[in-house]
C-alpha cells in the first residue's frame, strides 16, 4: 500500500497494514540477529584457530632455537667422548688380568655408549625431518611397529589388541610413522603396570579432510593435568632415566606430516594419544 492509499484508508485497512510492517519488522529483526550471532560464533572461531596458530608458531621457534643448541652442543661433546671410548677400551684390555679394574674400565665404556646413544638422539632431534611420502598400508606400519616392541610387550606381560581394518592405503612416510608409533607404544608399555594393557586403533577419517587416524591407549595412572601441555616439549620427562625426547619425536613426524597429535586421560583409566593424519 503506498503512502497516498494509506491516507485515504479506512482504519482497519491502516491497522492491518501496520501489523504487516511490524510483523516485516520483526522477520528483518530476527533475521539480523540471526546473523550476528553466526559472524560472532565465527568471530570466536577464527580467534580461538588463529591463538592455535600462534602457539604453534611459537612452538617452532622455541623447538628451532633448542634444536640449533642441541646439535650444537652434541656435536662438541661426542668429540671427546670418542676418545674416553678408546681410552677405556686400552684400560680395559691392560687390564684383563685385574678383574675388579677390568670390571671398572668396562663400566666407564658402558657409560660412554649410553652418552653416545643420547647424543645421537639429540642429533636426530635437531635435523631437519625429511618427509617421504608414499603410499603405503597402514596396517603393515602398525604390525611392522608391535614387532619391533615386542621384546618391551613381553617382559612386561602386556596383553596387546589392536583394532582396524586389515588393509588401510594411506599416503605417509612408514619409517617416520612407524617410528612415531614405535615410540608411543614403548611409552603405553612404559606407563602400564605389568599385566596391562596396551591398544593400538586406526581407521580411515574424512573429517576435515584427514586421511586416517591412529590412536595408542594404556592402562596406566594416566597423564597428571598439570603435565598435559608439557608432554610434548623435548627434554620433558617425569622418568627417572627419561631423556625427554620420545614424545618429542612423535610430535615432529605428526608435524612434518601436517597433522595433529593429541593427549587424553580415558574415563576408565589410562591415556589416550591419537594422531590424525
Amino acid at each position: 500500500m503506498s503512502v497516498a492509499e494509506l491516507k485515504t484508508a479506512g482504519p482497519a485497512q491502516r491497522i492491518e497494514e501496520l501489523g504487516r510492517i511490524i510483523l516485516a519488522y520483526s522477520e528483518v529483526t530476527e533475521k539480523l540477529q540471526q546473523s550476528h550471532d553466526r559472524l560472532e560464533q565465527t568471530v570466536t572461531a577464527l580467534r580461538e584457530e588463529l591463538s592455535e596458530k600462534n602457539r604453534m608458531l611459537e612452538r617452532k621457534n622455541r623447538l628451532a632455537a633448542l634444536g640449533e643448541m642441541a646439535a650444537g652442543m652434541a656435536h662438541e661433546i661426542r668429540n671427546p667422548l670418542g676418545g674416553i671410548q678408546l681410552y677405556a677400551s686400552m684400560l680395559a684390555g691392560d687390564l684383563a688380568n685385574q678383574p675388579q679394574s677390568f670390571e671398572l674400565a668396562q663400566k666407564i665404556g658402558g657409560c660412554v655408549r649410553k652418552l653416545e646413544s643420547l647424543v645421537s638422539r639429540f642429533l636426530h632431534f635437531a635435523r631437519e625431518m625429511r618427509v617421504q611420502i608414499v603410499q603405503c598400508d597402514l596396517a603393515d606400519v602398525v604390525d611392522d611397529a608391535l614387532s619391533l616392541a615386542g621384546g618391551a610387550i613381553v617382559d612386561k606381560l602386556i596383553n596387546i589388541s589392536t583394532r582396524g581394518p586389515k588393509t588401510l592405503p594411506v599416503s605417509a612416510d612408514p619409517l617416520l610413522l612407524g617410528q612415531a608409533l614405535l615410540n608411543l607404544i614403548l611409552n603405553a608399555v612404559q606407563a602400564s603396570q605389568s599385566g596391562g594393557a596396551v591398544m593400538v586403533e586406526f581407521a580411515a577419517d574424512a573429517n576435515e579432510g584427514k586421511q586416517f587416524r591412529l590412536a595408542v591407549e594404556d592402562s596406566g595412572p594416566g597423564i597428571p593435568p598439570e603435565i598435559m601441555d608439557k608432554i610434548f616439549d623435548p627434554f620433558f620427562t617425569t622418568k627417572d632415566e627419561g631423556t625427554g625426547l620420545g614424545l618429542a619425536i612423535v610430535h615432529r613426524v605428526v608435524e612434518a606430516h601436517e597433522g595433529t597429535i593429541s593427549a587424553i586421560n580415558r574415563d576408565g583409566g589410562g591415556a589416550r594419544f591419537e594422531i590424525r593424519i
